[in-house]
């Protein structure tokens, strides 16, 4: 294309979730509750993590780092989304929508590697008990997590670069509540196709390497409580039970965006909200409800907060 023609996009345009006042003035309330109770749900868990002697394991140490990171995925593309529901024109400059880009593939690709350590430690917990602490140590764990930084990070840049050298000469909107990079690519002035194909294939390796991961590792779990007599499977099984039901909420909406794009765009909005929005939120609610440990904690949190108000 004749680069005398193009002009420098500066910002675009979202189109949101919806046209209609009184849906978006519904949504704002409704997701805005949703984004508040994330929070405070990851937050809380990194507070009983953090400060309850008894929570102070390989295991939980994981779980905070995960309220961590889906504080971060929520966040970047929620509290946006909710402000655009009170304006008329919904755009987003340049920066803020390569800003999106970076943490659209840095954080869920971390969190990918995230859950694939969450559930080696639950293979090295059940199927090697006695070596667990010896493995799992201080030092592995915080390894082990800057690993999945670091390949969030590089998975991240890896498409900043890519999307932010693209020509953008017009049209500008994006049909979406978010910079989606899949949409931002149709936008570019060339054939983007190739480069389409290109940037899926890449999610799709790492998304396909940690599910694969994932299978192995819970197979080789479930195997082993099979075996094992049913005196220390149910505590285990319920754990166990806890973390698949987290990779299924999480993998599923990410393999339909990204890896397997149905290409249909109520439904590509829908995924992408509740891979935004719900899976951030479900996640502390299945490790708290499902966690009897997680609930003692939060028991015994209150009740030393209560004492200590009554003392004062």
């Amino acid at each position: 294309m004749d680069g005398s023609n193009q002009t420098v996009v500066s910002e675009f345009m979202l189109q949101g979730l919806a046209n209609s006042k009184n849906i978006q003035v519904l949504l704002f309330v409704i997701l805005l509750m949703l984004y508040i109770l994330i929070m405070c749900g990851n937050i809380v868990i990194i507070i009983l993590i953090t400060t309850d002697p008894h929570l102070h394991s390989p295991m939980y140490f994981l779980l905070a780092n995960l309220s961590f990171v889906d504080m971060w995925l929520s966040s970047n593309t929620t509290p946006k989304m909710i402000i655009d529901f009170l304006r008329e024109n919904k755009t987003i400059s340049f920066a803020g929508c390569m800003f999106q880009v970076f943490f659209t593939h840095c954080i869920p690709s971390g969190e990918m590697v995230l859950l694939v350590v969450m559930a080696y430690d639950r293979y090295v917990a059940i199927c090697k008990p006695l070596h667990y602490f010896t493995i799992m140590n201080l030092k592995r764990c915080t390894g082990l997590v800057l690993t999945c930084w670091t390949i969030g990070f590089t998975h991240g840049i890896s498409h900043l670069v890519v999307i932010v050298q693209l020509p953008f000469c017009g049209p500008k909107e994006i049909d979406s509540f978010f910079c989606d990079p899949p949409l931002l690519i149709k936008l570019a002035c060339m054939d983007s196709h190739a480069l389409n194909t290109l940037m899926n294939t890449e999610c799709g390796i790492v998304a396909i390497t940690c599910f694969i991961l994932l299978l192995i590792s819970y197979t080789y779990i479930l195997i082993t409580l099979h075996q094992t007599s049913k005196a220390g499977t149910s505590k285990a099984l319920s754990t166990c039970t806890a973390h698949i039901t987290v990779v299924m909420i999480f993998f599923l909406p990410c393999i339909f965006i990204y890896v397997w794009p149905l290409n249909i765009t109520w439904l590509d909005k829908c995924l992408a909200l509740f891979y935004s929005v719900f899976t951030p939120l479900l996640n502390p609610a299945i490790y708290t409800l499902r966690n009897k440990e997680m609930k003692n904690a939060m028991e015994r949190f209150i009740s030393k907060y209560l004492c200590r108000k009554e003392k004062s």
